[in-house]
Order: C-alpha cells, then sequence, then structure tokens
C-alpha cells in the first residue's frame, strides 16, 4: 500500500505540473486511463487515485475531493491561477502585497501539528481593492525541511507558493478548516485600512500530503461582505 500511494502522488504531481504550465490547456481532455496506465507503468487504481487528487485541487473536475471553494462576491475562484489572477480574469482588480517572507521558528504551532521541528517558511499577504481597502489578510506557514528549507533564499517559483510546494513535491492531498467570525485587533485593521473590531471571516487550514504530513498551515481573515466559503463533501459523506 505505501508504494501504491506514493506512485499516485507521483502521477498526480506530473500532471499537476502539465496542467499548471499549459501542456494541458484549460478545457482540454486529459489522456484516458489507458493511455495514462501505458505512461507512467502504474495500475488502473493508481491512475484513478491521481485524478482524484487532481480533483481535489482544482485542476480537473471530479466528484471526488474534500475541501471548500472560496468564492468571492459569490463568484467561485480559480485557485489554480492565484487569487489576484483569478479576480482580474472576472474583471476584478486586486493587488496583493507581500508583509512577510522569511524563515521563523514557532513552538507552539510545531506542537500543534505534531512537528518535530519547529522551523517554518513565513508567507504573509494583503489583498486590497483599487480603493486600497483590504479584503484578505492571510498568514502561510510551511514546514521549512528538505527542498523547501531554502525557499526564502531562492524565492518562490512564478511569484506562487502552490507552485513552489508542488516543485518540491509537496501536493496537497487533504485538508481541514475551522471557520469563525472574530473582530480585527487594531495591527490587521490597520493593515487592511479597516475599521478595528470589523467582523471578517478567520480561516484556520492545515493541508497534508498522502501520507498524512503537513504540506501547509494557513490563517486567512476575508471580507465576508465579499468572501464566501462553500464546503463540499467527500468520499463517504464526511465534511
Amino acid at each position: 500500500m505505501p508504494g501504491q500511494v506514493h506512485k499516485h502522488h507521483r502521477v498526480a504531481h506530473v500532471l499537476a505540473e502539465e496542467i499548471r504550465s499549459g501542456v494541458h490547456a484549460d478545457g482540454s481532455r486529459l489522456p484516458g486511463e489507458h493511455a495514462l496506465r501505458e505512461r507512467f507503468g502504474v495500475s488502473r487504481t493508481t491512475v484513478r487515485q491521481a485524478l482524484g487528487v487532481l480533483g481535489e485541487q482544482g485542476l480537473i473536475e471530479t466528484h471526488a475531493g474534500i475541501g471548500s471553494i472560496v468564492t468571492f462576491d459569490g463568484t467561485p475562484l480559480d485557485q489554480r491561477l492565484g487569487w489576484t489572477r483569478a479576480l482580474a480574469e472576472q474583471g476584478t482588480e486586486l493587488t496583493t502585497r507581500t508583509l512577510r517572507f522569511e524563515r521563523t521558528r514557532d513552538p507552539e504551532l510545531a506542537a500543534e501539528l505534531g512537528l518535530p521541528s519547529d522551523g517554518f517558511i513565513a508567507l504573509d499577504r494583503v489583498r486590497r481593492l483599487s480603493d486600497g481597502q483590504g479584503v484578505s489578510l492571510e498568514f502561510s506557514r510551511v514546514p521549512a525541511v528538505g527542498p523547501l528549507a531554502d525557499l526564502v533564499e531562492r524565492g518562490l517559483d512564478g511569484g506562487s507558493l502552490s507552485r513552489s510546494l508542488a516543485a518540491a513535491g509537496r501536493v496537497p492531498d487533504s485538508g481541514e478548516a475551522h471557520i469563525a467570525v472574530s473582530g480585527l485587533g487594531a495591527d490587521d485593521a490597520e493593515t487592511l485600512h479597516r475599521a478595528p473590531g470589523e467582523s471578517f471571516l478567520r480561516v484556520a487550514q492545515v493541508f497534508r500530503d498522502a501520507d498524512g504530513s503537513v504540506v501547509e498551515q494557513v490563517t486567512s481573515l476575508l471580507d465576508p461582505s465579499r468572501f464566501q466559503l462553500h464546503v463540499r463533501s467527500g468520499r463517504g459523506g464526511h465534511p
């Protein structure tokens, strides 16, 4: 079984990179199961598992998958493109500013996630409308291990954290989220150009790969008048 998990994860990673790079254009069909089996030398089950992973990432249409679809003003965001580009294609001008991109240590978060090391890559970003009003503030934390240990020095692949994770073979296979509404603290309100105490959605998510190890932990503050969260159930009907 461990070998099979490794195989479907590898197949999904290769196909995801091809989709993101345009080898398989938007709206086109992937090769059929038989062709994929021949290409990768794997079983039908492995191919179907890999396609399920791509569906969970929003890269192909599928009925499998567990996760939340983020929408802006009621319109689903294509997270393959990144929020800024996806919104631009909808005709909404949104700017993204990186507030922090550095290595950091967070023993409390490491203990919460059950990680042996407290070293993380910290990426904090704010997104604003053309009038300067902030609509989202995101705090991403990625374990600074393996090929990601020197990510700060190398920089993000194409400015994208998800692309950098995929290039390192760190592709989320599952995730869980805790969602609440809370008032903005003074510092966050100042960053967002909003009023202190204003209600925002607080979404704390943990994404894991196929073997259960942590890929990314991200906490997002989202303007509830702009963003909605649509939770989709997957295998077995579990949330």
